[in-house]
């Protein structure tokens, strides 16, 4: 008989746990007098567990009247996995007060624990416990500590439990590699590569992964391409998971050709493939391969997420055409994701950059829900439009429904000022964000303020002020009060300022533009004439102009 249950439980736990199968099993393990033996206990425990059924899983424990180690560290798992931190913390220091000693999958399972509730100080107080323990060099131990640190960024710690383990294996090389990685320590996690190379430890397509989610920045794309070497050399080309970050890459560093490569060998590209290509084709100015790739994607009979759909609106918003931004709100429509705030936000920026301010209130006001984003947007949209007084309007409302507003909301209702010219409107805005707010104002809105102060030509008192802001002043506040010299031809001063841009080495073509105009408006031609050429001599470029007046393609 007890061979027969033992079958059975073997088999339950092949298979999905249904709340009812467990409950049979139940019922017949207590028909055979066998519920307070520890063996199906705790395997009840565990298939009570699976089927979400904690309560039952909670009752079997209670019913126990001496619960192995086993059933203690299944219990507080159960409750942990469950999310229910409190829970099995309580449950793990009734398990210390009783005669039962934790073990290592105990301590393990509290590990994981800290980490997904990001209890640092929870997870500091358990590694005590561990060391206390005698178990400061198991490797089940050690791997899960690793592991929690690394998730909450704690690289220090991570590579202290790391370093003192005598045999690490493969899981914890690539969670250090990883955290490495993931907090910007690239370089790091090379090194820890070559000590693996060196070491003679099998790679798997995880330690790449590692390696591969640490650049972030196009000027490491060659370190990229020499990774993706090694990842062809052995043979891992073919890894789902390891093209996928390759694409990532790829498309972070801007070599959109290379990221597309790699996603065209791909047999099924999963959604996050999908995202960080057209993503990636999106910030690299490519709006219109970006929003073919959407519609490829949604061909596939892939369903996009709210990141990726609010991704593909900021996309069409920049090119200007309201066609393929309202395509894609009519897709949000029939998904039915017009509630979600992050979606209906992405809507409000793309109809106001569009043109469409009308259509983005209406995408608002339809708005279940509204947070400080969607109102910091709409906020941005009406000041674009020219619509000043809306803008305060809700700005009011904010405050009325009990919302903090942010930097963003202010750097926006900075900008309604700027476009409508209300420059004592903007002085108290700025005033109110310091002194009622206590926000600390950003480079945003010092260039908000600076243009302010330009309209009303106070030059000279925008000019102490940037003087007063601590070093190296952002480029763009000296570019707004360079364009308040050019409105009001104060050559003097603007000579001034271009010296600050250029020792700055800014060497946006704008700025000297602008300065060879102010030159020139003062009657002072071989001055002008000697900026203007070294914008053609340094190879300094004027960005094109593009006429939105035709069609995206060209048509009239």
């Amino acid at each position: 008989m007890l061979f027969q249950f033992q079958l059975l439980c073997l088999e339950l736990s092949k298979v999905y746990q249904s709340l009812s199968r467990t409950k049979q099993l139940h019922a017949l393990i207590i028909r055979t007098h066998l519920s307070h033996d520890p063996f199906y206990a705790t395997r009840l425990v565990r298939y009570y567990a699976a089927s979400g059924a904690l309560h039952y899983a909670r009752k079997v424990f209670d019913a126990s009247p001496s619960p192995s180690v086993y059933l203690w560290n299944s219990i507080i798992r159960a409750y942990a996995q469950a999310h229910r931190f409190e829970h099995a913390s309580s449950l793990f220091n009734r398990m210390v007060r009783s005669e039962t000693k934790p073990d290592n999958f105990t301590y393990a399972c509290l590990i994981r624990a800290c980490s997904d509730s990001y209890d640092i100080n929870g997870l500091k107080l358990v590694h005590c416990g561990v060391t206390v323990s005698g178990l400061g060099l198991d490797s089940f131990c050690s791997s899960s500590l690793v592991s929690a640190y690394s998730k909450l960024g704690l690289v220090d710690e991570a590579s202290r439990v790391f370093y003192v383990t005598p045999q690490p294996d493969l899981v914890m090389w690539n969670s250090m590699i990883l955290s490495c990685g993931n907090f910007g320590f690239w370089d790091k996690g090379l090194e820890l590569f070559s000590m693996m190379r060196r070491m003679e430890v099998v790679l798997d397509g995880y330690t790449f992964v590692g390696l591969l989610s640490g650049l972030k920045h196009s000027s490491l794309l060659s370190v990229g391409q020499g990774i993706h070497g090694l990842c062809l050399k052995c043979s891992l080309d073919y890894n789902d998971h390891v093209c996928s970050v390759l694409v990532s890459m790829y498309s972070r560093c801007r070599c959109m050709d290379s990221a597309h490569k790699v996603f065209s060998g791909l047999f099924e590209p999963d959604l996050v493939t999908w995202s960080s290509l057209i993503t990636g084709y999106s910030q690299s100015g490519d709006y219109g391969k970006a929003l073919s790739f959407f519609k490829y994607l949604n061909m596939e009979g892939n369903r996009a997420d709210p990141i990726l759909i609010a991704s593909v609106l900021a996309a069409a918003s920049q090119i200007a055409n309201v066609g393929p931004g309202s395509e894609i709100h009519a897709y949000v429509l029939r998904r039915g994701l017009v509630s979600d705030v992050m979606i209906s936000s992405a809507l409000i920026a793309m109809y106001s950059k569009c043109g469409f301010m009308g259509m983005g209130t209406r995408v608002f006001e339809a708005m279940p829900e509204k947070n400080i984003v969607s109102y910091n947007t709409l906020i941005l949209g009406l000041g674009l439009h020219g619509l000043a007084a809306e803008a305060f309007r809700m700005f009011n409302e904010i405050l009325k429904n009990g919302l903090v507003p942010d930097e963003a909301t202010f750097s926006a209702l900075l900008s309604a000022c700027c476009h409508s010219g209300l420059v004592k409107d903007g002085r108290e805005i700025f005033r109110k964000m310091r002194e009622e707010f206590g926000i600390n104002a950003r480079a945003e809105h010092y260039v908000h303020l600076v243009k302010l102060l330009g309209m009303e030509g106070s030059l000279h008192e925008a000019y102490n002020l940037i003087s007063s802001l601590p070093e190296p002043v952002d480029s763009g506040i000296w570019g707004a009060l360079l364009s308040g010299c050019d409105a009001y031809g104060d050559t003097e001063l603007a000579e001034i300022i271009a010296q600050k841009l250029f020792e700055s080495n800014s060497e946006k073509t704008s700025y000297r533009v602008m300065l060879s105009n102010i030159y020139a408006a003062d009657g002072r031609w071989d001055d002008s004439k000697k900026v203007r050429d070294y914008i053609t001599e340094g190879q300094l470029r004027k960005t094109t102009g593009l006429c939105w007046t035709k069609g995206f393609n060209g048509s009239a």
